[in-house]
């Protein structure tokens, strides 16, 4: 059977294109075509210079690793580490439900003029089979995606907390943030992010109303008094969230903070209570970011 380079590159460049599409969606990412179409180009010349067997080294499985790493940055330019993770771990659960599909509807149909060279299948199999293949492949994601997301309870989202701050206590509603790692660079404390508004009754208004100022090392409408007792409490957290890819929060050790899921409670000293001056939600269904693992 003759196999020509240009139906190998053509083959896997579609393949690619509509894996990487796949994964876009189900990341909710901002999808360029120009940028899918650019990384599916690099797995597909990958995939012809593997077929043609060119150097030995393109069947390392480290070198398949960082090529799907380049592919995930050319296609969806993660801007962290945790979201370029994020975005490998699903393009590979999406290339597998895919290939697994594909592979179901060749096992079906049969066809007599395939090929395997280098993990590679051959043939005039793929365009016929491929598209099918990555509707049975979509669906199959979107529906896992949407049975855990049912599974997950209310309960396991939010929890009530009780922050003490200052000899002062107050209640609030919590989200438990699985993206929230945010710690005290120094102590390596966790951090609970909190609205602003929610902390009126623990902190002077002269420094939840100038927090930008204060960031930027001005106390100039904090009367001395007030700057006194809470220049040493301050504390810088720095983040990548929340709308900003760098920036800084300031924060304050919490007296105590008592966490409560469900049945069972949790009370904790070591907690950093991290000032937001924004809304975390245009409902007001939380108004706090607890991280995962603090209870």
């Amino acid at each position: 059977m003759t196999i020509y380079i240009d139906i190998v590159l053509l083959e896997n460049l579609i393949m690619n294109f509509i894996i990487l599409l796949a994964t876009g969606l189900t990341l909710k990412e901002k999808i360029k075509s120009i940028r899918l179409i650019l990384a599916s180009l690099v797995g597909a010349i990958y995939s012809v210079i593997s077929y043609l067997s060119i150097l030995e080294i393109y069947q390392s499985m480290i070198l398949k690793i960082i090529l799907s790493i380049v592919i995930i940055y050319i296609a969806f330019n993660p801007q962290t580490m945790k979201k370029m993770w994020k975005d490998l771990i699903i393009f590979y659960l999406t290339s597998f439900v895919f290939g697994g599909a594909a592979f179901a509807l060749i096992y079906i149909v049969k066809p007599q003029d395939i090929l395997m060279k280098n993990g590679l299948f051959l043939g005039t199999y793929p365009l016929k089979t491929v598209f099918l293949g990555a509707i049975i492949a979509f669906i199959i994601i979107m529906v896992a995606f949407t049975v855990v997301k049912s599974k997950i309870s209310k309960k396991d989202v939010f929890c009530e907390i009780e922050i003490g701050l200052n000899k002062k206590t107050i209640k609030t509603t919590a989200m438990i943030d699985t993206g929230n790692m945010l710690k005290e660079p120094i102590t390596n404390t966790p951090v609970i992010v909190v609205e602003h508004t929610l902390l009126y009754e623990c902190v002077p208004k002269e420094i939840l109303n100038h927090l930008d100022e204060l960031l930027g090392g001005d106390f100039g409408n904090v009367p001395e008094e007030i700057k006194k007792e809470y220049v040493t409490k301050l504390k810088l957290i720095p983040f990548s969230s929340l709308g900003k890819q760098n920036g800084m929060l300031l924060g304050m050790k919490a007296d105590f903070v008592e966490i409560k899921n469900g049945e069972s409670e949790k009370k904790k000293d070591d907690i950093i209570i991290a000032i937001y001056n924004k809304s975390l939600t245009k409902r007001g269904e939380y108004r706090a970011l607890l991280p995962m693992g603090t209870f």
